[in-house]
């Protein structure tokens, strides 16, 4: 794979913005269609569906006021980021803003709440004693995902929330603000969608594709009820910098030169003062597109291998997500020169360019959902190819268990790309920076959440998946992502001066994403390890085991046991490799229970969900999990301890089920 195709890619895709539902996005659609045709794939279509998407009003700008007792503006935080140098006559760069955010207008006294995770809610309830009915809350970015902290706000009874980026998360040691270095500057903000979807897809249209069929839902799924903002850390400052009330704990204290005391309201010198939430943001139907281009297989066409990523962007989209669409573009190239040579890969490789997956991976659940019969029969495996990097240090894969042993092969074929390491293979850098601790000496591989594309796929359909970026080095750099993540100083310019100004790390990353692409669709034997599912059960089983274990008295009184639960394992017995190659197949959609999660029925894997309090982070057992969170603090614990002795059968039951889907056709 050549990495001028790549860097040609991404300069041309990041010099406008394309937010989904814009004009220029569906210029790159036709761009991208036009060009895959070129490269040789046996077809292309671009697919519509139209979808609730979340703009700024252009006459009504969205923006946070301190008031006077008289209701009069004394400070008002900005409209829009200061625009990166080169780029200041680009037109429609969308200001900073949470997307499906509610309209509205709040007044009130503002509380702060650290990051606004649930365990910083409960210590300001249950150890400060501070409520927050009626007021507007204020919290750091990070740590969670963001539609999680605006759902905790609401519980809690605040009328607005406000978030920001604090350079205790967002700033990395000695590096300076963009453009010198690659860090946030201070007026810059993160854009996001603050929905609680929980795998809905479209808001309007849960469950079924948003293509003409009436089954719109009046007040759509996941929609926050409460006005919602990101603003900058400068701005930030004048929110904070008078706030009066109780001193908080160290771990609450950000970076910025403030007392970040908790409130609520102001000190005695501007007690009269309040915050206002000025936020008009529209929600309207808008139509999407979906990029669809395949490779016939020539032995199994009707089995699927899918790599997909998503093209929108907040802004330029230097990092998310053109760094991981150039991947993409590059692997569909690489795979038109091999057919030009003769090649055919044994299975059909499917490519995708999603739309509109900033505002909750619509394109790509919406396409799952149009054609879920034929996925559940057909497809092998999904490799999602959002942002290709995050980070300067080494490869980080998350990925269905199965798939371990292949992307570790896989990785030892890969050169490193990194300097002084001539000679090293991808893995053997990877192994150094990132080894697995305690139970296995391999480099990391962690479980799949959610945040991307591959959810509809993986957590409601069961298909095996996997996901592959260069990040940072976690032990070190404590920032929360990518300081400028999500803001208008996503640029080419930051990737090419400071990232990966050689691509060698884009191109080991686009070597192992397409490297699992052609080895699933090339492959005899599907390359899918029962043996090292079985493995990771154990000891999921056993950490969830040990979680329950530290309440004793309650299991012991309410009868809980594991016992079933620990005897479960899968195995593999040599068969016919079609048969083989199914039950490989089919192995993670076992694992699906139609009825899903409880209170979350799109999230239907047994074995692998996001967590009910971070989206991004991936839990295993979650229904086990989900039951004994905060469960000493349970109104009807008798209640709370059968949920949890419901989740452990469901999960034993379906464990034995998936066992027994490996055995010998009778």
């Amino acid at each position: 794979m050549r990495n001028t195709c790549s860097i040609l890619f991404n300069r041309k895709f990041t010099q406008l913005p394309h937010l989904a539902g814009t004009e220029q996005n569906l210029r790159y659609a036709e761009q991208i269609k036009k060009e895959w045709m070129e490269f040789g794939l046996d077809s292309v279509e671009m697919v519509p569906y139209d979808v609730l998407l979340s703009y700024p009003n252009k006459s009504e700008p969205n923006y946070i006021s301190i008031i006077d007792q008289l209701g009069n503006e004394v400070f008002n935080t900005s409209l829009a980021e200061p625009v990166p140098e080169g780029y200041e006559n680009v037109s429609n760069i969308v200001p900073p803003y949470s997307a499906f955010s509610a309209k509205g207008q709040p007044e009130g006294d503002l509380v702060y709440v650290n990051y606004g995770r649930t365990e910083d809610f409960f210590q300001l309830q249950r150890e400060m004693n501070i409520n927050v009915t009626g007021k507007i809350v204020i919290v750091r970015y990070g740590k969670i995902f963001r539609g999680n902290k605006v759902k905790n706000a609401m519980l809690a009874g605040a009328k607005g929330i406000i978030m920001f980026s604090d350079p205790a998360d967002y700033w990395a040691a000695d590096v300076q603000p963009y453009p010198d270095g690659w860090n946030l500057p201070g007026g810059g903000a993160q854009r996001g969608n603050v929905l609680n979807l929980n795998g809905a897809g479209d808001p309007l249209t849960p469950g079924y594709p948003a293509k003409g069929v009436y089954v719109h839902v009046l007040d759509g799924v996941g929609l926050p009820k409460i006005p919602v903002h990101p603003i900058g850390f400068h701005d930030a400052v004048n929110l904070l910098k008078n706030m009066g009330g109780q001193i908080p704990p160290n771990n609450w204290k950000g970076a910025l030169n403030v007392s970040y005391r908790i409130g609520p309201g102001f000190t005695d010198d501007f007690k009269s003062q309040k915050v206002r939430m000025n936020i008009h943001t529209d929600n309207q139907v808008t139509r999407i597109y979906n990029v669809i281009g395949r490779i016939r297989g020539a032995l199994e066409p009707d089995r699927y291998v899918i790599l997909g990523g998503h093209r929108d962007a907040w802004v330029f989209g230097g990092i998310d997500p053109m760094s991981g669409a150039a991947v993409v573009h590059e692997t569909v190239r690489s795979a038109g020169k091999l057919l030009s040579k003769g090649w055919r890969p044994r299975r059909t490789i499917i490519f995708a360019s999603w739309d509109a997956e900033e505002f909750g991976l619509v394109g790509s659940t919406e396409w799952a959902e149009d054609n879920t019969k034929l996925l559940q029969e057909r497809a092998v495996a999904y490799i999602n190819a959002d942002s290709a990097i995050e980070g300067m240090y080494t490869l980080r894969v998350d990925c269905t268990p199965s798939l371990h042993t292949l992307v570790y092969d896989l990785t030892k074929q890969i050169a490193s790309p990194e300097d002084g390491e001539e000679g090293v293979s991808l893995y053997e850098s990877w192994h150094k920076r990132d080894n697995w601790t305690n139970d296995r000496d391999a480099p990391r591989i962690s479980k799949l959440g959610s945040g991307s594309d591959f959810e509809a796929y993986f957590i409601r359909l069961g298909i095996a998946a996997g996901r592959a970026r260069y990040t940072k080095n976690k032990k070190t750099e404590r920032y929360s992502s990518y300081p400028v993540y999500h803001s208008v100083y996503e640029t080419f310019e930051i990737v090419e001066k400071f990232y990966d100004p050689s691509f060698k790390r884009l191109q080991a990353v686009a070597q192992v994403r397409g490297g699992l692409i052609f080895l699933l669709a090339d492959s005899q034997l599907l390359p899918l390890d029962v043996n090292q599912y079985a493995d990771s059960l154990r000891k999921y089983a056993q950490s969830i085991t040990q979680l329950a274990q530290k309440h004793p008295e309650e299991m012991k009184m309410y009868e809980v046991s594991f016992g079933e639960f620990m005897l479960v394992t899968l195995w593999s017995i040599p068969l016919q490799v079609r048969i083989m190659n199914d039950q490989l197949m089919y192995l993670e959609r076992a694992f699906i229970d139609p009825l899903g999660l409880p209170g979350r029925p799109f999230y239907r894997h047994v074995i692998f969900a996001p967590s009910s309090h971070n989206k991004y982070a991936g839990e295993s057992f979650p229904g086990i999990y989900d039951a004994l969170f905060d469960i000493q603090n349970s109104a009807d614990p008798e209640k709370a301890w059968e949920e949890v002795k419901r989740q452990i059968s469901i999960a034993a039951f379906t464990v034995h089920a998936a066992a027994m889907t490996l055995t010998p056709p009778a």
